[in-house]
């Protein structure tokens, strides 16, 4: 069940990065100075950080083996 929710997120996560809805949209600025489009991306550059760090934390150690932080040497 885990794994099919990861496989999902990284779905989710690839189809909102094709957002035509913001494409020529120079207004409304947020926060008075962001164009829409770059808040966007801007969000979406964390949204897919966190979801990295998910996948590393949960999947590369169900692969590895190996547990989050622990000592190699």
């Amino acid at each position: 069940m885990r794994k099919l929710g990861l496989i999902a997120g990284v779905f989710v996560v690839y189809l909102l990065h094709q957002d035509f809805w913001f494409w020529r949209a120079v207004k409304p600025l947020v926060l008075g100075v962001l164009p829409v489009g770059l808040f966007y991306h801007a969000a979406y550059t964390l949204a897919v950080a966190a979801l990295m760090g998910v996948l590393v934390r949960i999947a590369w150690t169900q692969i590895t083996g190996d547990a989050a932080g622990e000592d190699r040497g």
